[in-house]
């Protein structure tokens, strides 16, 4: 059986936070091309005159020039799909995908573009390109989502329900497996980047408040030295540990050794909000009780009573009561991860989500000219 074709167009390979684009790429069952904005390779031309293209749409983007900003990688693009004549197009991120959406048109091929959170919620991108986004939603045979939240923003710029797809992208089973959180160390512990929506200065005042156990703090980014301030500020400096940028094996293991997972998401000031944050789900999978918030897509997952305790955005003090309860409480720790992983398990792994977005554009493959462009 010939394999059907998929031509990627993606912002970046290299980056941490785009572990998920290339879980896609790895897992999907189509013959796969794809092209990054951030690589100019000299010895290939194809993708030194995209990324050169993607450059110059940048350029274009942050200077106004919006109108002029969508041609410049979409001709090339347009190029690209003429070449490797794909069945469909995927494009990561709403803010990439306005970049190539017009190839798409001019070569009536399946479009499918896949926002991912910022890109449908922070104010220097969808304040900026809402109008080019309402573009899109007439190119695009299919849109893909992270959350509920995310869909209704994209059905208010004009996408009908039926062609959006909501798909946490989901945790690898194969990696973080279970540990046991009844003899684990009295630990809490939080993953991700050190920016606004993650909350985690949120997350420290709310460690504060309760006299139990350590917090162990894994990631990087521009409010770390924030958090360092903070923690010295609030004399935690024996309880709080900040152990940098780890690697997803690195991450599991740690899931493995403590009680409780925590993540204060909450909208950012400039709107950025999460769409479903995939560390949720690895903890859950972990079978890790989670303290969270009622932010985007993490009720989808979390359980509020029976997965995890959920408390709502800038709640430190709440917070702060349902990190002690769980760590007072080792059984009730134990019991909620236990049915996190299974509530994983059932329905947010990796497997899952390519199941459903493979479907999802083997349908726009299917799908009639007329019905595409409706």
């Amino acid at each position: 059986m010939t394999l059907q074709r998929l031509l990627v167009f993606a912002p970046t390979r290299r980056e941490a936070s785009e572990t998920f684009v290339r879980a896609n790429l790895a897992g999907l069952p189509f013959f796969v091309t794809a092209y990054f904005g951030d690589e100019c390779p000299l010895s290939q031309p194809a993708r030194l005159a995209y990324g050169f293209s993607v450059i110059i749409s940048k350029a274009c983007t942050r200077i106004g020039w919006l109108r002029l900003a969508e041609w410049p990688a979409a001709l090339v693009a347009l190029l690209l799909i003429r070449r490797h004549r794909p069945d469909v197009v995927l494009a990561e991120f709403g803010f990439h995908a306005v970049r190539v959406m017009q190839a798409a048109a001019l070569a009536s091929v399946p479009f499918v573009a896949h926002f991912r959170g910022s890109d449908l919620s922070a104010q220097r991108r969808i304040g900026v390109l809402g109008g080019r986004y309402r573009r899109l939603v007439t190119i695009a045979s299919g849109v893909v989502c992270k959350s509920r939240p995310m869909a209704n923003t994209l059905e208010q710029l004009g996408m009908p329900p039926s062609r959006i797809l909501i798909s946490a992208s989901g945790a690898n089973p194969a990696l973080f497996m279970a540990g046991d959180p009844a003899i684990a160390a009295p630990v809490f512990l939080a993953v991700g980047r050190f920016v606004a929506k993650k909350g985690p200065l949120y997350t420290i005042r709310a460690f504060a408040l309760q006299p139990r156990g350590a917090l162990w703090m894994v990631g990087d980014g521009p409010l770390l030295e924030d958090a360092r301030q903070l923690v010295n500020d609030l004399q935690l400096q024996d309880r709080v540990r900040f152990l940098g940028v780890k690697s997803q094996q690195e991450v599991a293991a740690l899931m493995r050794q403590v009680r409780v997972f925590v993540q204060h998401s909450l909208m950012a000031p400039d709107g950025d909000s999460e769409g479903n944050p995939v560390s949720v789900m690895e903890a859950q999978l972990s079978a890790l009780p989670v303290v969270s918030t009622r932010h985007a897509g993490i009720p989808d997952v979390v359980i509020d009573g029976s997965t995890g305790l959920l408390v709502e955005e800038g709640d430190v003090r709440g917070m702060a009561e349902a990190m002690e309860q769980l760590m007072a409480d080792s059984e009730l720790a134990a019991r909620f991860g236990k049915a996190g992983r299974d509530r994983v398990l059932t329905g947010f792994t990796l497997e899952h989500h390519l199941q459903e977005l493979t479907g999802f554009l083997q349908q726009q493959i299917a799908a009639p000219v007329s019905r595409r462009c409706a």
